[in-house]
This record gives C-alpha cells, structure tokens and sequence, in this order.
C-alpha cells in the first residue's frame, strides 16, 4: 500500500493531477474504492486536492495562483508604477495609512522603504513586503482569504479595522464610470473598502487609466466619497475634465 500511495504521489507531482480512471488502469488488481482511500490520505497530509473523479497537485494549483498574479502586476505595469509613484507623494511619516490589496498598491508597499509608517493592510502579500521596512509597524486584518487577490474579508476583517484609525487610506480600484462610481468584482472585499472609506480621514484611489469605463457588480464609493483620484498620463481629457468638474482632484 505504501509502495502505492508513493506511485500516485510521483504521478501528481510530475503530471499536476491524475483521475481516478487513470488510477484504475495503473493498479488493476486495486479496487476503486482503496483508490479512493489512497486519494483521501494524500489529501490529509496536503499533498493533493481531490475533485470529482480525481485529484490535483497542491504544489501544481499553487503554481497556478502564482502565474495568475505574476500576470496580473505585468499588465499594464508602466501605467501602475507612474500611478504608484505620484500616489508615494502623499506617504507623510508617523502616520496611519491602509494600503489596499492589488498589483498597483503593491506597486506603492514597493516604494515604501524607513518610513516611519502604522500600516494596515488587507493583503498578506503586501504585508510581508510593508515588512522589509524596519521603521513600520504593520498590521493585517484577520479574515477569509481571495484566492484571486490575495486579500482578506469577512467579518472579522471589519471587526479588527473597527478598531484602527485611519489617517490616508489608499484603495484600489478594478473599475470606475460615473454612474456605478468605483466598483469591485468581489461583494466581501467591497464591503471591507466600504468601510475603510467610512474610517479614513482622507481616501486616495489609485488606479491605472485601463480601469476606466469598466463597470464591476459592486460599488464601494464616488466621487463624492474620496478626496484623491491617481492615474496614469492615459486618462482621457474629457474623462479628466468631467472628473475635475466634480471638484475632485485628479493627479
């Protein structure tokens, strides 16, 4: 049995999943049954996740989170840097800042190097990289993890920034139109941003010039609820115009 379970191990480690049809025609003396077993055993010590009529690799799903986002922080990454740049104006010392979750936030944790900061983050990833700055101190709210962007939400989540203050939150954005306002894909990680605006004293979002015009399912503010819209040198004159009608400052 031993002998077995290694064989499937190999098999997943080097072909990223395997079903159980597969597994069948490999060991035909074996009953589907004990395959399944065998399966189970390898889910329990985290080496595999079984699906229907099979299993996948945990090493090969990670594999696969990683390309996701290493795809999304190179699209468009001239456009999320410059947005990224003018937004590290607006870090002043001794202060407490919320950095959102997203490539171009991740953009800004980048810039951040011995400031003197009180960071709250919903994104482990950004945390971890807030955390090469030895002059911060850095907190990440508890929560329910996105898979696709690497944040946290939930109840807990609201709990713990219940208890922060906020001077500059910086919020990204997956979409803005003037009706819809700025608007997310994901309702959990809407209601967190909801909130981080009710806290702050003053909200930056801070988006690439491709987010506009794009409508997500929910929105999480407007114009009228943020001090600070950053982008790129691509916003279009007439988007740029309408916004700064608004008596909004767009950089």
């Amino acid at each position: 049995m031993k002998d077995r379970i290694l064989r499937i191990k190999q098999h997943v480690h080097e072909q990223g999943e395997v079903k159980l049809s597969e597994l069948e025609k490999i060991f035909p003396d074996v009953s589907a049954m004990t395959l399944r077993r065998d399966l189970k055993k390898l889910e329990d010590v985290g080496e595999v996740v079984r699906i229907k009529g099979g299993a996948k690799g945990i090493s090969h799903l990670s594999h696969i989170k990683e390309e996701f986002y290493s795809k999304r922080i190179m699209e468009n990454r001239a456009e999320k840097y410059l947005a990224a740049k003018k937004a590290f104006e607006y870090i002043q010392e001794d202060r407490s800042i919320y950095l959102d979750s997203g490539t171009t936030i991740m953009y800004l944790a980048q810039m951040l190097e011995n400031q003197k900061l009180f960071i709250t983050t919903s994104a482990p990833n950004i945390a971890l990289e807030c955390a090469k700055n030895s002059n911060a101190t850095i907190n990440l709210i508890g929560g329910t993890l996105s898979r696709e962007n690497l944040s946290l939400s939930g109840i807990n989540a609201v709990s713990f920034l219940d208890n922060i203050n906020i001077d500059i939150a910086f919020l990204a954005s997956s979409g803005f139109s003037f009706k819809n306002g700025f608007t997310a894909g994901n309702y959990e990680e809407c209601v967190i941003k909801k909130f981080v605006v009710s806290k702050a004293n003053k909200t930056i979002v801070v988006m690439d010039s491709t987010k506009f015009g794009k409508n997500m399912p929910f929105t999480f503010a407007h114009l009228s609820d943020i001090e600070l819209l950053i982008s790129d040198e691509n916003v279009p004159k007439d988007l740029k115009r309408r916004i700064n009608n608004d008596k909004l400052k767009l950089v």
